[in-house]
């Protein structure tokens, strides 16, 4: 029960457990949660979102009393995991509610100030997603307090990189670019003293940062950033990962600026085709992805970047709040000229 090992083929196992029913118990609601990660490390959220909700179906009525030693541990994991992946299926409104949960039960247990921290953080990640940006705000407040009061300095320093990254990322997202760079730039520094430079954590910290330098105008200091990190993605993950999709999406960006219109709109095209292949044409991150691809576009080809805002515009309006920036920018570049 506090092994964290992920399965090596989830589908098969996933089989495997349904047609055995075994009786309710921690043991199999544990082994469910583990699917669901291990679903969820690949990226099929839909089987994630299973997982996480047929766990919780097992362990909650065990609790109190039968759930065992690790009963609230495995709801706690669960919820977090259904939160999840529900956002990266980009359904923002369903997730909020077991991130609310999983908050609820991490702050029963004050002896494990983790807990507490990463609840409040994916809640964090979750209210930027969406737009609901003031709440965003509070939740990383929090999940600082938290990381503050773990007593273990690496986990202590590990934590607090994971919510600065993403305290970055909402001031980002809000446009407010000055305001982003020192958090962002104290991630990257923290989570590479302690795993050095290729790490995946690290690289994603790295990506985060140059994105706030693009919005400072700082291409020249973004760009090798960029660069190194799709080299290592690639190597790493492959050509089709979502990583490489992100790092690819903002290159595009740099490649605008920097006046190769071509390599951008290329660029750009990649990013959203591998998005589309992963996430579908209806989550709100592709929308992202096929936006920033019409707005690359050359002008003999408005009729492709007017059907990419319609799509964008679609996705965007599902799942954000209304006055998110992204719905803004988007109308505005369905206006022609």
């Amino acid at each position: 029960m506090t092994t964290d090992s992920v399965p090596a083929n989830p589908d098969e196992e996933l089989e495997s457990f349904l047609a055995e029913a075994p009786p309710p118990s921690p043991r199999a609601a544990y082994r469910l949660f583990a699917l669901g990660s291990a679903f969820e490390q690949r990226g099929d959220y839909a089987k994630a979102v299973d997982c996480a909700r047929r766990s919780l179906a097992i362990i909650e009525p065990l609790l109190p009393g039968n759930g065992g030693k690790y009963g609230d541990v495995i709801r706690f994991r669960a919820l977090g995991l259904l939160g999840a992946a529900l956002r990266q299926q980009g359904d923002y409104a369903a997730a909020d509610a077991p991130l609310l949960l999983a908050i609820e039960l991490a702050e029963t247990m004050p002896e494990f100030p983790d807990r507490a921290a990463s609840a409040w953080n994916n809640l964090g990640v979750l209210c930027k997603f969406a737009g609901w940006f003031d709440r965003g705000e509070e939740a990383y407040r929090r999940a600082l307090a938290f990381a503050e009061r773990i007593g273990n300095l690496p986990e202590r320093d590990m934590t607090t990189a994971t919510i600065l990254h993403n305290v970055g990322g909402l001031d980002h997202a809000r446009g407010r670019f000055a305001t982003a760079e020192e958090p962002s730039r104290r991630a990257w520094e923290i989570r590479r003293r302690h795993l050095g430079e290729d790490d995946p954590a690290v690289l994603a910290d790295a990506v985060a940062y140059a994105a706030v330098l693009d919005g400072l105008g700082r291409y020249a200091e973004s760009r090798p950033i960029y660069e190194r990190a799709l080299a290592v993605y690639e190597r790493i993950f492959g050509p089709e990962h979502y990583e490489t999709a992100t790092t690819l999406h903002n290159l595009a960006l740099v490649e605008h600026n920097e006046g190769h219109p071509d390599r951008a709109a290329e660029r750009a095209r990649r990013s959203y085709e591998i998005k589309v292949k992963l996430l579908g044409r209806n989550h709100p991150d592709t929308g992202l992805s096929a936006m920033n691809l019409a707005s690359l576009l050359p002008a003999a080809d408005a009729d492709e970047a007017d059907a990419l805002l319609t799509e964008a515009l679609r996705a965007f309006e599902t799942a954000l709040a209304p006055d998110h920036p992204h719905i803004r920018r988007c109308r505005q570049l369905s206006i022609r000229p």
